[in-house]
């Protein structure tokens, strides 16, 4: 584990998929989450990143954990801002454009639901119309959610012809995205070697997630603090998966399509079968590999909010034609959250060398 970690720490650590060498890629909402990872892998892969993103969105926060203002130009901007994002694509003159920048959080959406439509749908408009005046872009991916569909608590995964109509502001705010984005690939790119798709994604865990309303960042808070978890719905199944994964598909995704203009178009991103778990066996993997006595218990407030009780994606499409499948579990899954999490309170030195050592894993599994 020492040698494995010397290396990384000399930053020569490159992943295997070539395609990215030198691409020029642009991505909005890069300080994020997803966003922070995604930088941090197309940097090892030889990627020239840049972003457009708003301040990173929590006082800890992975993009400065993992000093990727070092090696990202990132502009600080609103994707509601068309003319600060249309100047800024044609200024940079990015081959890819990911669109990850969002207002992600389901019960924020409902205390501030204008803006979150305005985020999430004028934003795609914007990044659309931005790429659709900048020459220099080839492939395009639009980040959903598997909120999307009109939930009808099937026992079966949906599929990507299934209606659209998320039921709180931001899943109906990502299912207009999606009709945004369908629209622009048929009125405007079509014929033009523009590759344009969208990725519906699940519930994605990982370490260095520090949001607020999201069950494993509420877990490790609650783990750091010596106090119990508190759930509110541990009988609401959902298909989580790690932050890799769906990241390893978006790249692939990206290539693909650039590669052939036939594989362009919606995707759902999720687990295998057995990975879709109530959030009751969720947490209570958490505390199984915390091992230090964790406990959880149900949160006893009440919660007017709509919550869907099942959830799960018929990813058929992906695998079949792009070849894609899942690689860590859910107990892996939680597992490495839970080393880097750990890694992060008792050595955050060794921080970026963690994160760095579980990509190359990951990508050479």
């Amino acid at each position: 584990m020492e040698q494995q970690t010397g290396a990384m720490e000399g930053d020569d650590i490159m992943m295997s998929n070539a395609f990215y060498k030198g691409k020029k890629v642009l991505i909005t909402g890069n300080t994020g989450f997803k966003g922070s990872w995604l930088c941090q892998m197309l940097l090892d892969a030889g990627a020239k990143v840049h972003g457009y993103s708003l301040e990173p969105p929590t006082q800890e926060n992975l993009y400065d954990i993992l000093k990727l203002h070092q090696n990202v130009e990132t502009v600080t901007g609103d994707v509601r801002d068309y003319e600060m994002l249309a100047d800024t694509m044609q200024n940079k003159q990015p081959e890819i454009v990911i669109h990850l920048a969002a207002q992600p959080i389901v019960r924020e959406s409902y205390a501030r639901a204008r803006e979150t439509f305005d985020i999430n749908v004028m934003g795609t408009v914007n990044v659309l119309e931005s790429v659709r005046h900048c020459g220099s872009v080839k492939s395009v991916l639009n980040v959903t959610t598997d909120k999307v569909y009109e939930n009808k608590e099937w026992c079966w995964g949906y599929r990507e012809h299934d209606t659209l109509n998320g039921f709180d502001p931001y899943s109906n705010s990502k299912s207009c995205s999606e009709l945004v984005t369908q629209s622009y690939r048929k009125s405007f790119f079509d014929g033009s070697g523009i590759a344009i798709s969208t990725a519906r994604a699940g519930n994605v865990i990982g370490g260095g997630d520090f949001a607020a309303d999201r069950i494993i960042p509420d877990c490790v808070r609650a783990a750091r603090r010596g106090q119990k978890i508190k759930v509110r719905n541990p009988y609401s199944v959902r298909p989580y998966q790690h932050v890799l994964d769906a990241l390893s598909a978006y790249l692939l995704l990206i290539e693909k399509q650039c590669q052939d203009l036939c594989l362009q178009g919606e995707y759902n991103v999720g687990p295998e079968e057995d990975s879709c778990v109530s959030t009751g066996e969720l947490v209570s993997m958490f505390c199984s590999k915390w091992q230090q006595g964790q406990e959880w218990e149900v949160c006893k407030e009440s919660h007017p909010l709509h919550e869907s009780s099942f959830l799960r994606l018929d990813c058929s499409k992906i695998k079949s034609r792009l070849g894609w499948k899942s690689t860590w579990g859910i107990e892996e899954s939680i597992e490495r959250t839970v080393d880097w999490s750990k890694g992060w309170i008792n050595d955050p030195k060794s921080i970026c060398a963690l994160t760095k050592m579980q990509i190359y894993e990951f990508m050479h599994r």
